[in-house]
This record gives structure tokens, sequence and C-alpha cells, in this order.
């Protein structure tokens, strides 16, 4: 049997190049009776096209990172493939409604970095609210002035709100407690109940929320339905001067709206570790955002630790072998 992960990051090594080596922990999964390969690389990853799809061609397993499944993916490792797996919490390029009836099993791992992105979300708020990415590059420059990038405000008077409310956005609620006033949330899928006994408070949609907040946090899903979701029209109630950070998918967020928000000064700041296209740069309107002083970014790397990176390796593989093995996918993360 064949595995083949299609665009591994882990897999890369120090000159960027894919190295089969470093796959101790899918070997050790797998045994000796699975293959493993990698994807095709040409500087980066293919996950499209006919050469991408000659490469996994006849696989038993895919295991899939940014790789989306699409019609032609599924041609092409049709009728071999029984399982495909996301390495990573959203399921959105998993395509389950193309997935459902085929046979093929999916599942992801919606748990291994629930610390990491919360924590990473902190990170990025605190410094919007506190300029420290201006600061540390004017005082690396020889600019030492301690008001540049604007007088900070005193968190602990102030309300932060919560786009979703699962997993990671109630670990982000816990951490946010020990700095903000009074956190509120919105999740139409979740109870008031079940906020109120992580000490937040239910709001009743987009709107409230964004008039009440002075900082917003993005934990929601992607979904047909919470595409765009942070559009012009929600932004039309943001409080003024409130800080909008998104840790969660890059379509969930309109990058012109944002845009427009901060040059009319509706928002007094903007982070994001997310985007689509994934790298801002390649994208006209996210590059004009990564020129502002009030815009902070990273890159898609909210989820990685030492720990929880291994965790997710250990997780996929051995949810694949089992499966390959005639046994059932990991039960909290199964899709299809």
């Amino acid at each position: 049997m064949r595995v083949v992960y299609t665009d591994p990051a882990w897999a890369l090594d120090d000159s960027g190049q894919p190295d089969l080596a470093r796959a101790d922990i899918e070997r050790t999964a797998f045994g000796s009776d699975i293959e493993l390969r990698l994807g095709l690389f040409d500087g980066r990853y293919l996950v499209a096209g006919q050469d991408f799809h000659d490469h996994v061609r006849g696989a038993d397993a895919l295991v899939i990172y940014r790789c989306q499944v699409t019609p032609e993916l599924l041609d092409a490792v049709a009728p071999t493939c029984r399982v495909i797996a996301r390495s990573g919490v959203g399921i959105d390029n998993l395509n389950a409604p193309l997935l459902a009836g085929t046979g093929i099993v999916s599942f992801n791992v919606p748990d291994y970095c629930v610390d990491e992105v919360s924590t990473h979300t902190l990170a990025l708020l605190l410094a919007l609210e506190r300029s420290v990415c201006t600061q540390d590059r004017l005082v690396k420059s020889g600019q030492w002035n301690i008001h540049a990038g604007g007088v900070p405000r005193r968190v602990g008077t102030r309300t932060a709100g919560i786009i979703g409310f699962g997993r990671i956005g109630r670990a982000t609620a816990r951490k946010l407690q020990a700095f903000y006033t009074k956190i509120i949330a919105y999740d139409p899928y979740v109870s008031a109940d079940l906020m109120a006994g992580y000490g937040v408070t239910a709001t009743t949609g987009l709107a409230e929320l964004f008039a009440a907040a002075d900082a917003v946090v993005i934990h929601a899903a992607l979904t047909p339905e919470t595409e765009r979701i942070v559009d012009a029209a929600a932004l039309a109630d943001v409080r003024p001067g409130a800080f909008l950070v998104n840790t969660a998918r890059g379509r969930l967020v309109d990058p012109a709206a944002v845009l427009d928000a901060l040059d009319a000064g509706r928002l007094g700041g903007f982070a994001s570790d997310v985007f689509t296209p994934e790298d801002p740069n390649d994208d006209p309107t996210a590059r004009k955002l990564l020129t502002r002083d009030d815009v902070v970014v990273s890159s898609h790397r909210a989820f990685l630790s030492v720990e929880s990176e291994r965790s997710s390796r250990r997780r996929i593989a051995e949810g694949v072998a089992n499966v390959l093995a005639g046994g059932p996918p990991p039960a909290e993360g199964r899709v299809t």
C-alpha cells in the first residue's frame, strides 16, 4: 500500500527541499508494509495539474495540508484511495460534499493546536495594543520615540469579542480574561449558558458584538455560511478604534473592507496569521495592508510548536494506518 503526503511543510529540510528522512514519526506508524511518498516538488509543492495527478495516481491514502480535494484529484486516485486525511484543524479543503458518497474516509485533527493558536491570537492582539512592532522597527533603525505608534489605551478597562466559540475560541476566552475586563462572543451554534460557563457573555449577532467590543478575534470555521463574514457591512458597526485579529481562515475576512475601515479610522488596527491567497504578497489588496504600521502579520504559523507538530503528525499517521488496516478513523476528527 502507498500513502502520499501531498504538501507536508514538516518534510522540508534547512535548504527548503523535501527530505524523506524526516519522516521518522510516519515510518514508525506505518511500519514496513506501507510505502511513504512525499509530494511533487518544484521550488514549492505542486498540488494541481496533470503532473501532480500522475504523481498521486494509485495511492491508497492521501495526507493533505494546503492541497484542495477536487474532482480531478479524486479521479486521479480512484479507485484505490481509501482515506484522505487533513493535516490540520480546518476541513474546508477536504471538500466533504465532494467526498460524500465516494466511500473515501476523511478526517482531520481538530484539537492538536488549541493552546498554540489561542496564544498566538493573544500575541498578535497585544502587539497591536502596545504598538510593539512599530516600536521594534523604529528603535532598531535608530529612531527612539516613546510616542511613535500612538499612545496605547488601558486594556484592563476594555471589552474583547470572539467570533466563533469552539475549542480555540474557548481557550482564547480564558487567556483574554487575564487582560480585558469583559469578554463577549458570537456563535449561533453555542448556547449562552455554555458561554456563561466560561465567564463569557453571548451576543445576538455580529452587529451587537462589533458595536460593543474594543478588540475582536476570529475563531470561526470556514463554511459557505461564514465566508467573508467580516465584510464592509459587518465593519460598518465596528466600535471606533477597535482592533481586529484573524487566526482562523483568510476567507473569513474581506481584506478590501478591512483596508477601507483602517483608512476611515473605524478600525484601529488589524492583525492576521491567515490570508487568501496564502501569501499576502500574492494579492494586490493584501499587499497594501502589509505596508501599514497598524497592521501586524505572520505566515500562517499560529498552530506551530514542536509539540503540536509532532502530535499532529503522529495522530494523522496512526489514523491513516488504522483505516488501511481495516479499522475506523479517529472518532474526534472524522469528516466522512
